[in-house]
Protein backbone atom coordinates (compact mmCIF):
# COMPACT_ATOMS: atom_id res chain seq x y z
CA UNK A 1 0.00 0.00 0.00
CA UNK A 2 1.45 3.18 -0.82
CA UNK A 3 -1.01 4.92 2.17
CA UNK A 4 1.35 3.24 4.68
CA UNK A 5 4.48 4.94 3.16
CA UNK A 6 2.60 8.93 3.46
CA UNK A 7 3.68 10.05 7.13
CA UNK A 8 3.55 13.61 6.25
CA UNK A 9 3.56 15.61 2.74
CA UNK A 10 6.95 15.15 2.12
CA UNK A 11 6.28 11.88 2.12
CA UNK A 12 3.53 12.57 -0.52
CA UNK A 13 6.44 14.55 -2.70
CA UNK A 14 8.31 11.86 -3.17
CA UNK A 15 5.80 9.70 -5.02
CA UNK A 16 5.74 9.39 -8.47
CA UNK A 17 2.44 11.25 -10.16
CA UNK A 18 1.06 8.42 -12.04
CA UNK A 19 0.58 6.83 -8.47
CA UNK A 20 -1.57 8.92 -6.66
CA UNK A 21 -5.12 7.93 -8.20
CA UNK A 22 -4.10 4.71 -6.49
CA UNK A 23 -3.08 6.31 -3.22
CA UNK A 24 -6.26 8.17 -3.46
CA UNK A 25 -8.45 4.98 -3.47
CA UNK A 26 -6.51 3.58 -0.90
CA UNK A 27 -7.51 6.78 0.73
CA UNK A 28 -11.07 6.66 0.27
CA UNK A 29 -11.02 3.14 1.45
CA UNK A 30 -9.50 4.16 4.55
CA UNK A 31 -12.46 6.85 5.05
CA UNK A 32 -15.04 4.58 4.39
CA UNK A 33 -13.92 2.14 6.62
CA UNK A 34 -13.67 4.13 9.58
CA UNK A 35 -16.81 6.47 9.42
CA UNK A 36 -18.37 2.99 9.07
CA UNK A 37 -17.40 2.13 12.62
CA UNK A 38 -17.45 5.91 14.46
CA UNK A 39 -19.64 7.74 12.29
CA UNK A 40 -18.68 11.19 10.87
CA UNK A 41 -19.21 13.11 7.86
CA UNK A 42 -18.96 10.62 5.11
CA UNK A 43 -19.86 12.19 2.03
CA UNK A 44 -18.47 15.34 1.83
CA UNK A 45 -14.77 13.91 2.34
CA UNK A 46 -15.41 11.43 -0.57
CA UNK A 47 -15.50 14.49 -2.53
CA UNK A 48 -12.26 16.39 -1.71
CA UNK A 49 -9.57 13.57 -1.69
CA UNK A 50 -7.98 14.44 -5.07
CA UNK A 51 -8.28 18.18 -4.37
CA UNK A 52 -6.34 17.19 -0.84
CA UNK A 53 -3.75 15.49 -2.98
CA UNK A 54 -3.16 18.09 -5.17
CA UNK A 55 -2.92 20.54 -2.28
CA UNK A 56 0.11 19.12 -0.86
CA UNK A 57 1.84 17.65 -3.52
CA UNK A 58 1.88 21.69 -4.47
CA UNK A 59 1.95 23.73 -1.06
CA UNK A 60 4.41 23.23 1.19
CA UNK A 61 2.37 22.62 4.68
CA UNK A 62 2.79 23.51 7.45
CA UNK A 63 5.10 26.48 6.38
CA UNK A 64 2.28 27.16 3.81
CA UNK A 65 -1.08 27.52 5.03
CA UNK A 66 -4.48 25.18 3.89
CA UNK A 67 -7.83 26.36 5.57
CA UNK A 68 -10.56 23.94 5.40
CA UNK A 69 -13.93 25.88 5.94
CA UNK A 70 -16.48 23.71 8.36
CA UNK A 71 -13.63 21.06 8.69
CA UNK A 72 -16.26 18.68 7.01
CA UNK A 73 -13.65 17.95 4.19
CA UNK A 74 -10.69 17.33 5.65
CA UNK A 75 -10.47 14.16 6.58
CA UNK A 76 -8.23 12.94 3.70
CA UNK A 77 -5.82 16.01 4.95
CA UNK A 78 -5.75 14.65 8.24
CA UNK A 79 -4.57 11.40 6.66
CA UNK A 80 -1.78 12.81 4.80
CA UNK A 81 -0.88 15.13 7.46
CA UNK A 82 0.37 12.39 10.65
CA UNK A 83 -2.79 11.59 11.38
CA UNK A 84 -3.02 8.29 9.32
CA UNK A 85 -2.32 5.92 12.45
CA UNK A 86 -4.78 7.69 14.60
CA UNK A 87 -7.83 8.11 11.89
CA UNK A 88 -9.59 4.95 13.32
CA UNK A 89 -9.60 7.07 16.45
CA UNK A 90 -12.14 10.00 14.66
CA UNK A 91 -14.87 11.68 17.00
CA UNK A 92 -14.32 9.33 19.56
CA UNK A 93 -13.31 10.66 23.27
CA UNK A 94 -9.21 11.23 23.61
CA UNK A 95 -9.74 10.37 19.38
CA UNK A 96 -8.85 12.83 16.99
CA UNK A 97 -11.45 15.42 15.88
CA UNK A 98 -14.00 15.41 13.27
CA UNK A 99 -12.92 19.17 12.25
CA UNK A 100 -9.78 20.62 12.29
CA UNK A 101 -7.74 21.93 15.40
CA UNK A 102 -5.08 23.97 16.25
CA UNK A 103 -3.98 21.94 19.06
CA UNK A 104 -4.27 18.66 17.15
CA UNK A 105 -1.77 19.18 14.46
CA UNK A 106 0.73 22.03 13.27
CA UNK A 107 -1.19 21.33 9.57
CA UNK A 108 -4.30 22.89 11.08
CA UNK A 109 -3.19 26.87 11.16
CA UNK A 110 -6.94 27.34 11.73
CA UNK A 111 -9.96 25.27 13.70
CA UNK A 112 -13.00 25.21 11.71
CA UNK A 113 -16.31 23.53 12.51
CA UNK A 114 -19.02 26.23 11.64
CA UNK A 115 -19.62 27.04 8.08
CA UNK A 116 -17.87 30.05 6.51
CA UNK A 117 -14.92 31.15 8.56
CA UNK A 118 -12.14 30.28 6.63
CA UNK A 119 -11.92 32.96 3.99
CA UNK A 120 -12.23 35.72 6.97
CA UNK A 121 -9.30 33.72 8.45
CA UNK A 122 -7.20 33.46 5.38
CA UNK A 123 -7.47 37.45 4.61
CA UNK A 124 -6.23 37.36 8.27
CA UNK A 125 -3.24 35.63 7.98
CA UNK A 126 -2.49 37.25 5.23
CA UNK A 127 -2.49 40.79 7.04
CA UNK A 128 -0.51 38.80 9.42
CA UNK A 129 1.94 37.60 6.86
CA UNK A 130 2.37 41.00 5.30
CA UNK A 131 3.13 42.86 9.10
CA UNK A 132 5.49 40.18 9.88
CA UNK A 133 7.34 40.10 6.24
CA UNK A 134 6.81 36.60 6.25
CA UNK A 135 6.10 34.80 2.67
CA UNK A 136 4.25 31.46 3.45
CA UNK A 137 1.59 30.88 0.81
CA UNK A 138 -2.25 30.86 1.95
CA UNK A 139 -5.55 28.70 0.31
CA UNK A 140 -8.61 28.46 1.39
CA UNK A 141 -10.69 25.80 0.10
CA UNK A 142 -14.25 26.58 0.89
CA UNK A 143 -17.46 24.90 0.29
CA UNK A 144 -20.14 25.79 -2.21
CA UNK A 145 -23.50 25.71 0.32
CA UNK A 146 -21.04 28.37 2.44
CA UNK A 147 -21.83 30.56 -0.30
CA UNK A 148 -24.74 30.99 1.53
CA UNK A 149 -23.00 32.53 4.80
CA UNK A 150 -22.85 36.37 4.74
CA UNK A 151 -19.52 35.74 6.35
CA UNK A 152 -17.83 34.43 3.13
CA UNK A 153 -18.97 37.30 1.34
CA UNK A 154 -17.64 39.64 3.71
CA UNK A 155 -14.91 37.95 3.67
CA UNK A 156 -14.23 37.86 -0.15
CA UNK A 157 -15.19 41.30 -0.48
CA UNK A 158 -12.38 42.29 2.27
CA UNK A 159 -10.06 40.07 0.53
CA UNK A 160 -11.16 41.78 -3.32
CA UNK A 161 -10.05 45.22 -1.72
CA UNK A 162 -6.58 44.65 -0.43
CA UNK A 163 -5.11 42.49 -3.18
CA UNK A 164 -3.06 39.87 -1.02
CA UNK A 165 -1.70 36.80 -2.39
CA UNK A 166 -4.29 34.25 -1.41
CA UNK A 167 -5.63 31.02 -3.65
CA UNK A 168 -9.60 30.14 -2.74
CA UNK A 169 -10.82 27.37 -3.78
CA UNK A 170 -14.45 26.72 -4.10
CA UNK A 171 -15.55 23.37 -3.70
CA UNK A 172 -18.63 23.08 -6.02
CA UNK A 173 -20.80 19.70 -5.55
CA UNK A 174 -24.28 20.98 -6.36
CA UNK A 175 -24.41 24.59 -8.31
CA UNK A 176 -25.82 24.93 -11.64
CA UNK A 177 -23.31 26.88 -12.65
CA UNK A 178 -21.15 24.35 -13.02
CA UNK A 179 -21.34 23.38 -16.58
CA UNK A 180 -18.29 23.61 -18.51
CA UNK A 181 -16.26 21.56 -16.70
CA UNK A 182 -13.95 18.74 -19.35
CA UNK A 183 -11.05 18.49 -21.06
CA UNK A 184 -11.72 21.77 -23.05
CA UNK A 185 -12.13 23.98 -19.60
CA UNK A 186 -9.29 21.82 -18.20
CA UNK A 187 -7.17 23.05 -21.13
CA UNK A 188 -8.19 26.52 -21.32
CA UNK A 189 -7.69 27.22 -17.97
CA UNK A 190 -3.81 25.09 -17.42
CA UNK A 191 -3.00 28.11 -20.48
CA UNK A 192 -4.88 30.90 -18.96
CA UNK A 193 -2.84 30.45 -15.42
CA UNK A 194 0.31 29.10 -16.98
CA UNK A 195 3.71 31.45 -17.02
CA UNK A 196 3.38 32.10 -20.63
CA UNK A 197 -0.04 33.81 -20.43
CA UNK A 198 0.72 35.33 -17.18
CA UNK A 199 3.59 37.45 -18.63
CA UNK A 200 1.86 38.09 -21.87
CA UNK A 201 -1.09 39.62 -19.60
CA UNK A 202 1.13 41.85 -17.89
CA UNK A 203 3.35 43.00 -20.25
CA UNK A 204 0.26 43.75 -22.44
CA UNK A 205 -1.07 46.05 -19.45
CA UNK A 206 2.15 47.86 -18.84
CA UNK A 207 2.00 48.65 -22.30
CA UNK A 208 -0.87 49.47 -22.93
CA UNK A 209 -1.25 52.09 -19.69
CA UNK A 210 2.01 53.36 -21.21
CA UNK A 211 0.47 54.92 -24.14
CA UNK A 212 0.00 58.69 -23.85
CA UNK A 213 -3.70 59.69 -22.62
CA UNK A 214 -5.64 56.66 -23.96
CA UNK A 215 -3.44 54.21 -22.50
CA UNK A 216 -5.95 53.51 -18.86
CA UNK A 217 -9.08 53.73 -20.77
CA UNK A 218 -7.60 50.82 -23.45
CA UNK A 219 -6.45 48.87 -20.55
CA UNK A 220 -9.86 49.77 -18.83
CA UNK A 221 -11.37 48.59 -22.16
CA UNK A 222 -9.35 45.18 -22.57
CA UNK A 223 -10.58 43.83 -18.99
CA UNK A 224 -14.01 44.74 -20.21
CA UNK A 225 -13.84 42.43 -23.38
CA UNK A 226 -11.61 39.89 -21.51
CA UNK A 227 -14.78 40.12 -18.67
CA UNK A 228 -17.74 39.54 -21.04
CA UNK A 229 -16.04 36.78 -23.05
CA UNK A 230 -15.30 35.09 -19.79
CA UNK A 231 -19.10 35.15 -19.16
CA UNK A 232 -19.67 33.50 -21.89
CA UNK A 233 -18.58 30.47 -20.88
CA UNK A 234 -17.49 30.50 -17.52
CA UNK A 235 -19.38 31.75 -14.14
CA UNK A 236 -16.64 33.83 -12.77
CA UNK A 237 -17.83 37.32 -13.83
CA UNK A 238 -18.89 38.09 -10.31
CA UNK A 239 -15.90 37.01 -8.62
CA UNK A 240 -13.95 38.77 -11.48
CA UNK A 241 -15.90 41.98 -10.21
CA UNK A 242 -14.65 41.47 -6.36
CA UNK A 243 -11.36 41.68 -7.45
CA UNK A 244 -10.85 37.91 -7.88
CA UNK A 245 -8.53 36.17 -10.63
CA UNK A 246 -11.02 33.38 -11.39
CA UNK A 247 -10.27 30.05 -12.43
CA UNK A 248 -12.32 27.33 -13.37
CA UNK A 249 -14.36 25.51 -13.65
CA UNK A 250 -12.50 22.47 -13.47
CA UNK A 251 -13.02 18.84 -12.68
CA UNK A 252 -12.67 17.93 -8.80
CA UNK A 253 -11.32 14.89 -9.32
CA UNK A 254 -8.70 14.77 -12.28
CA UNK A 255 -5.24 14.68 -10.67
CA UNK A 256 -3.52 15.91 -13.73
CA UNK A 257 -5.61 18.85 -13.96
CA UNK A 258 -5.74 20.17 -10.53
CA UNK A 259 -2.23 19.15 -9.79
CA UNK A 260 -1.71 21.94 -13.08
CA UNK A 261 -4.20 24.33 -12.10
CA UNK A 262 -3.54 24.19 -8.59
CA UNK A 263 0.54 24.77 -9.41
CA UNK A 264 -0.29 27.56 -11.62
CA UNK A 265 -2.49 29.45 -9.55
CA UNK A 266 -0.48 29.48 -6.42
CA UNK A 267 1.96 31.49 -8.34
CA UNK A 268 -0.52 34.30 -9.75
CA UNK A 269 -0.79 37.19 -7.77
CA UNK A 270 -3.31 38.81 -5.52
CA UNK A 271 -6.46 36.84 -4.64
CA UNK A 272 -6.93 34.02 -6.85
CA UNK A 273 -10.44 31.80 -7.00
CA UNK A 274 -9.99 28.39 -8.24
CA UNK A 275 -13.55 26.72 -8.90
CA UNK A 276 -13.28 23.03 -8.37
CA UNK A 277 -16.42 20.70 -9.04
CA UNK A 278 -16.74 17.44 -7.47
CA UNK A 279 -19.05 14.85 -6.49
CA UNK A 280 -20.47 14.23 -2.68
CA UNK A 281 -19.60 10.66 -2.03
CA UNK A 282 -17.55 9.98 -4.94
CA UNK A 283 -16.08 5.94 -4.75
CA UNK A 284 -18.87 4.88 -2.39
CA UNK A 285 -21.89 4.05 -4.50
CA UNK A 286 -24.62 4.57 -1.23
CA UNK A 287 -23.11 7.70 -0.63
CA UNK A 288 -23.03 9.24 -4.27
CA UNK A 289 -26.60 8.14 -4.53
CA UNK A 290 -27.90 10.38 -1.53
CA UNK A 291 -25.41 13.00 -0.54
CA UNK A 292 -27.52 14.04 1.85
CA UNK A 293 -28.16 10.94 3.95
CA UNK A 294 -24.53 10.61 3.80
CA UNK A 295 -23.75 13.72 4.74
CA UNK A 296 -23.34 13.21 8.61
CA UNK A 297 -23.84 8.94 8.48
CA UNK A 298 -23.80 6.88 11.37
CA UNK A 299 -22.09 3.70 11.73
CA UNK A 300 -22.93 1.24 8.86
CA UNK A 301 -22.42 -1.64 7.02
CA UNK A 302 -19.73 -1.04 4.09
CA UNK A 303 -20.93 -4.04 1.97
CA UNK A 304 -24.64 -3.43 1.91
CA UNK A 305 -24.52 0.62 2.64
CA UNK A 306 -27.04 0.09 5.41
CA UNK A 307 -27.12 2.02 8.75
CA UNK A 308 -26.30 0.20 11.99
CA UNK A 309 -30.04 1.40 13.38
CA UNK A 310 -30.94 0.69 17.62
CA UNK A 311 -34.79 0.30 17.96
CA UNK A 312 -35.47 3.14 20.14
CA UNK A 313 -38.19 5.82 20.97
CA UNK A 314 -39.02 8.83 19.13
CA UNK A 315 -36.19 11.59 18.88
CA UNK A 316 -36.63 14.59 20.44
CA UNK A 317 -36.15 15.96 16.50
CA UNK A 318 -39.15 13.76 15.18
CA UNK A 319 -41.18 14.71 18.26
CA UNK A 320 -40.57 18.57 17.41
CA UNK A 321 -41.73 17.95 13.56
CA UNK A 322 -44.94 16.14 14.54
CA UNK A 323 -46.09 18.54 17.07
CA UNK A 324 -45.25 21.59 14.80
CA UNK A 325 -46.96 19.69 12.01
CA UNK A 326 -50.00 19.28 14.45
CA UNK A 327 -50.43 22.57 15.00
CA UNK A 328 -49.70 24.85 11.89
CA UNK A 329 -52.61 22.27 10.71
CA UNK A 330 -54.68 23.95 12.77
CA UNK A 331 -52.96 27.33 12.66
CA UNK A 332 -53.02 29.16 9.37
CA UNK A 333 -49.88 31.23 10.82
CA UNK A 334 -47.14 28.92 11.70
CA UNK A 335 -44.37 28.51 9.54
CA UNK A 336 -41.40 27.32 9.68
CA UNK A 337 -37.59 29.04 9.14
CA UNK A 338 -34.48 26.81 9.16
CA UNK A 339 -30.72 27.76 8.20
CA UNK A 340 -29.59 24.83 6.07
CA UNK A 341 -30.35 21.77 8.25
CA UNK A 342 -34.10 20.87 6.86
CA UNK A 343 -33.13 17.58 7.73
CA UNK A 344 -31.24 18.01 10.98
CA UNK A 345 -34.05 19.95 12.54
CA UNK A 346 -36.98 17.95 11.34
CA UNK A 347 -38.44 20.75 9.03
CA UNK A 348 -38.03 18.25 5.85
CA UNK A 349 -41.16 16.69 7.42
CA UNK A 350 -43.21 20.09 7.97
CA UNK A 351 -42.55 21.13 4.77
CA UNK A 352 -43.94 17.62 2.61
CA UNK A 353 -47.04 18.65 4.84
CA UNK A 354 -46.28 22.52 3.99
CA UNK A 355 -44.82 23.12 1.34
CA UNK A 356 -45.59 26.83 0.96
CA UNK A 357 -44.88 27.47 4.71
CA UNK A 358 -41.43 26.14 5.08
CA UNK A 359 -38.29 27.84 4.28
CA UNK A 360 -34.77 27.25 4.13
CA UNK A 361 -32.67 30.31 3.99
CA UNK A 362 -29.03 28.02 3.71
CA UNK A 363 -26.31 28.59 6.24
CA UNK A 364 -27.17 32.48 7.53
CA UNK A 365 -28.50 31.85 10.68
CA UNK A 366 -28.69 36.32 10.91
CA UNK A 367 -30.54 36.27 8.15
CA UNK A 368 -33.08 33.53 9.19
CA UNK A 369 -33.34 35.64 12.79
CA UNK A 370 -34.65 38.52 10.97
CA UNK A 371 -36.19 37.06 8.08
CA UNK A 372 -38.84 35.39 10.94
CA UNK A 373 -38.67 38.55 12.40
CA UNK A 374 -40.24 40.23 9.27
CA UNK A 375 -42.90 37.61 8.97
CA UNK A 376 -43.84 37.93 12.66
CA UNK A 377 -44.13 41.82 11.88
CA UNK A 378 -46.83 40.90 9.58
CA UNK A 379 -49.05 38.86 12.05
CA UNK A 380 -47.36 35.23 11.07
CA UNK A 381 -46.12 33.00 13.85
CA UNK A 382 -42.84 31.88 12.54
CA UNK A 383 -40.70 29.04 14.57
CA UNK A 384 -36.90 29.24 13.58
CA UNK A 385 -35.93 25.36 13.91
CA UNK A 386 -31.56 25.97 14.57
CA UNK A 387 -29.17 23.68 16.90
CA UNK A 388 -28.32 25.17 19.73
CA UNK A 389 -24.52 26.09 18.97
CA UNK A 390 -25.77 27.69 15.18
CA UNK A 391 -27.96 30.32 16.53
CA UNK A 392 -25.40 31.78 18.45
CA UNK A 393 -24.58 33.34 15.29
CA UNK A 394 -27.25 35.27 15.12
CA UNK A 395 -27.38 36.36 18.43
CA UNK A 396 -27.43 40.44 17.35
CA UNK A 397 -30.65 39.29 15.49
CA UNK A 398 -32.16 38.12 18.31
CA UNK A 399 -31.89 41.05 20.68
CA UNK A 400 -32.23 43.85 18.20
CA UNK A 401 -34.99 42.80 15.73
CA UNK A 402 -36.76 39.90 17.80
CA UNK A 403 -36.74 41.03 21.53
CA UNK A 404 -36.44 44.33 21.32
CA UNK A 405 -39.78 44.70 19.28
CA UNK A 406 -41.35 41.69 21.15
CA UNK A 407 -42.10 39.71 18.15
CA UNK A 408 -43.87 36.20 18.41
CA UNK A 409 -40.80 34.41 16.66
CA UNK A 410 -40.09 31.10 18.26
CA UNK A 411 -36.98 29.56 18.59
CA UNK A 412 -36.98 25.65 18.64
CA UNK A 413 -33.14 25.13 19.92
CA UNK A 414 -32.70 21.26 18.86
CA UNK A 415 -28.90 19.65 20.37
CA UNK A 416 -29.20 21.47 23.38
CA UNK A 417 -26.68 20.24 25.82
CA UNK A 418 -24.11 17.54 25.18
CA UNK A 419 -24.39 16.96 21.94
CA UNK A 420 -21.41 14.37 21.80
CA UNK A 421 -19.27 12.90 18.54
CA UNK A 422 -18.96 16.80 17.28
CA UNK A 423 -17.11 17.90 20.39
CA UNK A 424 -16.65 21.56 21.84
CA UNK A 425 -17.62 23.28 18.65
CA UNK A 426 -20.99 21.54 18.84
CA UNK A 427 -21.82 21.48 22.48
CA UNK A 428 -24.97 23.55 23.01
CA UNK A 429 -24.07 24.57 26.26
CA UNK A 430 -24.54 28.12 26.33
CA UNK A 431 -28.33 28.85 24.94
CA UNK A 432 -29.56 29.51 28.65
CA UNK A 433 -27.00 32.07 29.24
CA UNK A 434 -27.28 34.06 26.46
CA UNK A 435 -30.74 34.62 25.70
CA UNK A 436 -32.05 34.33 29.69
CA UNK A 437 -30.28 37.61 29.53
CA UNK A 438 -32.41 39.27 26.57
CA UNK A 439 -35.93 41.23 27.87
CA UNK A 440 -38.95 40.07 26.73
CA UNK A 441 -37.73 36.37 26.01
CA UNK A 442 -39.47 33.38 27.29
CA UNK A 443 -37.49 30.32 27.85
CA UNK A 444 -38.83 26.85 28.43
CA UNK A 445 -37.41 23.48 28.80
CA UNK A 446 -39.57 20.12 27.95
CA UNK A 447 -39.09 17.02 30.22
CA UNK A 448 -39.84 14.91 27.82
CA UNK A 449 -41.19 14.24 24.00
CA UNK A 450 -44.54 14.64 24.85
CA UNK A 451 -44.33 17.53 27.21
CA UNK A 452 -42.18 19.08 24.18
CA UNK A 453 -45.73 19.50 22.19
CA UNK A 454 -47.10 21.58 25.14
CA UNK A 455 -43.99 23.56 25.43
CA UNK A 456 -44.05 24.25 21.64
CA UNK A 457 -47.99 25.48 21.72
CA UNK A 458 -47.14 27.70 24.93
CA UNK A 459 -44.13 29.25 23.11
CA UNK A 460 -45.94 30.29 20.23
CA UNK A 461 -49.28 31.30 21.73
CA UNK A 462 -46.87 33.51 24.18
CA UNK A 463 -47.85 36.53 21.92
CA UNK A 464 -43.93 37.65 21.97
CA UNK A 465 -40.51 36.28 22.18
CA UNK A 466 -39.86 32.18 23.25
CA UNK A 467 -37.30 29.42 22.78
CA UNK A 468 -37.45 25.97 24.37
CA UNK A 469 -34.01 23.62 24.05
CA UNK A 470 -34.04 19.99 23.46
CA UNK A 471 -31.90 17.11 23.47
CA UNK A 472 -29.76 15.18 20.55
CA UNK A 473 -31.39 11.66 20.55
CA UNK A 474 -34.23 9.42 21.57
CA UNK A 475 -36.73 10.49 23.99
CA UNK A 476 -38.12 8.58 27.25
CA UNK A 477 -40.51 6.72 25.05
CA UNK A 478 -43.74 8.19 27.28
CA UNK A 479 -47.06 7.99 25.15
CA UNK A 480 -47.66 10.96 23.05
CA UNK A 481 -51.31 13.12 23.84
CA UNK A 482 -53.72 13.02 21.06
CA UNK A 483 -53.90 17.15 21.96
CA UNK A 484 -50.85 19.62 22.72
CA UNK A 485 -51.84 22.59 25.21
CA UNK A 486 -50.51 25.68 26.71
CA UNK A 487 -48.95 26.23 29.71
CA UNK A 488 -49.67 29.48 32.15
CA UNK A 489 -46.44 31.33 31.64
CA UNK A 490 -44.08 30.81 34.41
CA UNK A 491 -45.34 27.80 36.10
CA UNK A 492 -43.57 24.67 37.60
CA UNK A 493 -45.10 21.10 38.10
CA UNK A 494 -44.60 19.76 41.37
CA UNK A 495 -43.44 15.42 40.62
CA UNK A 496 -42.66 14.17 43.72
CA UNK A 497 -43.07 15.80 47.23
CA UNK A 498 -40.74 15.59 50.05
CA UNK A 499 -40.00 16.76 53.03
CA UNK A 500 -35.63 17.38 53.14
CA UNK A 501 -34.43 18.61 49.92
CA UNK A 502 -35.65 20.18 46.88
CA UNK A 503 -34.38 19.11 43.74
CA UNK A 504 -34.84 21.30 40.91
CA UNK A 505 -34.16 19.31 37.75
CA UNK A 506 -34.05 20.73 34.27
CA UNK A 507 -35.59 19.10 31.28
CA UNK A 508 -34.72 15.44 30.32
CA UNK A 509 -33.23 15.30 33.66
CA UNK A 510 -36.57 15.20 35.68
CA UNK A 511 -36.37 11.06 35.11
CA UNK A 512 -32.94 10.99 36.47
CA UNK A 513 -33.69 12.99 39.66
CA UNK A 514 -36.98 10.92 40.28
CA UNK A 515 -34.49 8.34 40.49
CA UNK A 516 -32.34 9.77 42.86
CA UNK A 517 -35.12 10.93 44.61
CA UNK A 518 -36.39 7.21 45.27
CA UNK A 519 -32.90 6.17 46.21
CA UNK A 520 -32.53 9.11 48.15
CA UNK A 521 -35.76 7.61 49.88
CA UNK A 522 -33.98 4.32 50.94
CA UNK A 523 -31.87 5.68 53.11
CA UNK A 524 -34.08 7.96 54.43
CA UNK A 525 -33.77 11.37 52.85
CA UNK A 526 -37.20 12.74 51.76
CA UNK A 527 -36.75 14.64 48.53
CA UNK A 528 -39.38 17.31 46.76
CA UNK A 529 -38.86 16.89 42.82
CA UNK A 530 -40.08 20.33 40.67
CA UNK A 531 -39.97 20.09 36.92
CA UNK A 532 -39.51 23.83 36.60
CA UNK A 533 -40.32 23.94 32.92
CA UNK A 534 -40.00 27.73 32.63
CA UNK A 535 -36.66 29.09 32.99
CA UNK A 536 -37.84 32.40 32.27
CA UNK A 537 -40.28 33.44 33.49
CA UNK A 538 -39.41 30.74 36.59
CA UNK A 539 -42.13 29.57 39.12
CA UNK A 540 -42.10 32.49 41.65
CA UNK A 541 -44.54 30.93 43.79
CA UNK A 542 -44.27 26.85 43.82
CA UNK A 543 -40.24 27.02 44.12
CA UNK A 544 -39.93 29.78 46.57
CA UNK A 545 -42.32 28.43 48.48
CA UNK A 546 -40.81 24.77 48.64
CA UNK A 547 -37.35 26.09 49.01
CA UNK A 548 -38.42 28.04 52.42
CA UNK A 549 -39.81 24.99 53.50
CA UNK A 550 -37.40 22.32 52.75
CA UNK A 551 -33.78 25.17 53.18
CA UNK A 552 -32.31 22.47 50.47
CA UNK A 553 -32.21 23.00 47.16
CA UNK A 554 -30.32 21.29 44.45
CA UNK A 555 -30.55 22.69 40.88
CA UNK A 556 -29.60 19.96 37.98
CA UNK A 557 -28.98 20.90 34.59
CA UNK A 558 -27.28 20.04 31.53
CA UNK A 559 -25.88 23.54 30.85
CA UNK A 560 -22.83 25.96 31.91
CA UNK A 561 -23.21 26.54 35.86
CA UNK A 562 -21.71 30.26 34.80
CA UNK A 563 -25.24 32.25 33.73
CA UNK A 564 -27.55 28.42 33.56
CA UNK A 565 -30.40 27.92 35.07
CA UNK A 566 -28.79 27.23 38.63
CA UNK A 567 -27.81 31.30 38.54
CA UNK A 568 -31.37 32.43 38.02
CA UNK A 569 -32.65 30.20 40.85
CA UNK A 570 -30.25 32.00 42.90
CA UNK A 571 -30.98 35.36 41.37
CA UNK A 572 -34.78 34.79 42.24
CA UNK A 573 -34.33 33.53 46.04
CA UNK A 574 -32.04 36.77 45.96
CA UNK A 575 -34.54 38.88 44.96
CA UNK A 576 -37.26 37.45 46.96
CA UNK A 577 -34.88 37.95 50.21
CA UNK A 578 -34.90 34.29 51.08
CA UNK A 579 -32.08 33.73 53.51
CA UNK A 580 -30.98 30.99 54.94
CA UNK A 581 -31.75 28.44 52.27
CA UNK A 582 -28.35 26.26 51.14
CA UNK A 583 -28.49 25.69 47.41
CA UNK A 584 -26.45 23.35 45.55
CA UNK A 585 -25.52 23.69 41.49
CA UNK A 586 -25.38 20.97 39.34
CA UNK A 587 -24.31 21.28 35.55
CA UNK A 588 -21.35 21.83 33.20
CA UNK A 589 -17.90 23.56 34.86
CA UNK A 590 -15.86 26.42 33.41
CA UNK A 591 -14.38 23.88 30.48
CA UNK A 592 -15.16 22.39 27.12
CA UNK A 593 -16.49 19.54 26.82
CA UNK A 594 -14.47 17.50 24.17
CA UNK A 595 -15.77 15.15 21.74
CA UNK A 596 -17.33 11.64 23.05
CA UNK A 597 -20.48 9.76 23.45
CA UNK A 598 -23.70 11.77 25.15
Amino acid sequence: MYLERIDSPEDLKKLDRAVLPKVAEEIRELIIATVAKTGGHLASNLGTVELTLALHAIYNAPDDKILWDVGHQAYAHKILTGRRDRFPTLRQEQGISGFTRRDESVYDPFGAAHAGTAISAAVGLAEARRLSGQRFRIVAVVGDGALTSGLVWEGLNHAGALKRDMLFILNDNTMSISRNVGAVSAYLNTLLTGPFATRVRSETQYLLEHIPRVGPRVVEMAKRVEEMAKGLVTPGVLFEELGFTYVGPIDGHNLDHLLTTVANAANLRGPVLLHVVTVKGRGYAPAEGDAVAWHGAAPFEVETGTFQKKSAPMTYTEAFSRALIKLADDDPRIVGVTAAMADGTGLAKFQQAHPTRCFDVGIAEQHAVVFAAGMAAQGLRPVAAIYSTFLQRGYDQVIHDVCLQRLPVTFALDRAGIVGDDGPTHQGLYDLAYLRTVPNMVLLVPRDENDLQHCLKTAIECGGPAALRYPRGAGSGVPIEQEARAYPLGTAELLRDGEDVLLLPLGTLAGPALEAAARLARAGVSAAVINPRFVKPLDRTLIPDMARRVRHVVTIEEHMLAGGFGSAVLELFEELGLAGIQVARLGIPDVLVEQGSQ
